[in-house]
């Protein structure tokens, strides 16, 4: 599955990031924060416990629950990593 990956600064230097398929936008409930392109067309390998590049947990699962997936607040990734 391709997704296009979104990014936006968090508190303490620290980004947060969202996935959703290449060919969709943002979610509407997600759209009223400061998410900026990150990349396009990054594969996620659906076997994956994670995306840790991320710092998204269980992003196949999300993706069919939600139709999106998003950093977990515990795995905001320091900036400039």
């Amino acid at each position: 599955m391709q997704l296009d990956i979104y990014r936006r600064p968090e508190p303490e230097h620290k980004l947060s990031y969202l996935a959703v398929p290449s060919d969709q936008a943002i979610p509407e409930e997600a759209t009223n924060t400061d998410w900026v392109l990150h990349a396009r067309a990054v594969e996620l390998d659906e076997n994956a416990p994670s995306f840790a590049e991320y710092g998204i947990d269980r992003a196949a699962q999300q993706m069919a629950e939600k139709g999106y997936a998003i950093t977990s607040l515990a795995h905001q990734i320091e900036a400039g990593d």
